[in-house]
């Protein structure tokens, strides 16, 4: 049996969507097209990743490279066992984004199930590698991806949503096989963060996994409900995510994603 895989957004988070994929539908879904407002730009950034009491489990680094209307977004995370974290995603931004491609890598001790994800949108497939084995090929199938799909610009979505209006958006949930699921995101409470002793507002966005029918009603009971992934924006005319709280595999533990400040 092919073992599970973890998504992560930058891209990389979500993985408890793997869980509960197996009880989900597997005809399409639509979410709701998001106008964009900031468009995105350069970038190069330093990140850390916390266990909960605040230990650092890997340090990481975000690059966006635009051409034209096409972004390149990577992300890597680098842990202390020598695991790794590795997250391209490929995006166009017009008057909405839409997906184009996302690849993702989780190899070593840090995760029970690595593996190798390839998203492709023009071509309708989803590729599924088990590095358990390495002599073990790439499986490929068709699905019909929606233009909306949420896989890998998750976090961008978020920062271009109206603070008050909540959202739902089409993921592509990892199982032995792979299903579509829905993510309803919505602002929560509000909290406050410090910088050099100057304290900041930041909007906490929930996103929970959406599941309709019987097995909305199964999954809590059976404990097949993944936990919310928790998101922190920073409150000004340019929105900055400053927190991720979730899983990164199936089952994982919750850690923590924050930006990091260099150490001369």
């Amino acid at each position: 049996m092919r073992r599970e895989c973890g998504r992560s957004f930058f891209g990389v988070w979500f993985a408890g969507l793997v869980t509960v994929a197996v009880l989900s539908s597997s005809c399409g879904l639509r979410g709701q097209a998001l106008k964009l407002r900031y468009r995105a730009g350069s970038e190069h950034g330093f990140l850390i990743l916390r266990n909960p009491a605040g230990a650092i489990l890997a340090t990481g680094e975000i690059t966006q490279v635009p051409y034209k209307h096409r972004i390149t977004l990577r992300v890597v995370f680098r842990f202390s066992d020598g695991s790794i974290d590795d997250e391209t995603t490929v995006y166009s931004q017009g008057e909405t984004l839409r997906l184009i491609s996302d690849r993702h890598i989780q190899n070593g001790k840090s995760f029970p199930h690595p593996c190798d994800v390839m998203i492709d949108v023009p071509k309708q497939q989803v590729s599924v590698r088990d590095l358990t084995n390495k002599t073990d090929e790439a499986k490929t199938e068709h699905m019909d991806l929606p233009p909306d799909l949420s896989n890998g610009i998750l976090f961008t979505l978020i920062q271009n949503m109206q603070a008050d209006t909540p959202i739902e958006v089409p993921y592509v949930a990892l199982s032995p096989k792979p299903r579509m699921v829905k993510l309803a995101i919505a602002k929560g409470e509000e909290d406050h963060f410090t910088v050099g002793g100057r304290s900041y507002k930041a909007a906490k966005y929930d996103v929970k996994v959406h599941i309709g029918g019987v097995a909305g009603v199964v999954a809590p009971m059976i404990g097949k409900q993944p936990s919310d992934l928790h998101v922190w924006v920073a409150k000004s005319s340019v929105p900055t995510i400053v927190r991720i709280d979730g899983a990164l595999y199936t089952d994982g533990p919750i850690w923590s994603v924050q930006l990091a400040s260099p150490v001369w």
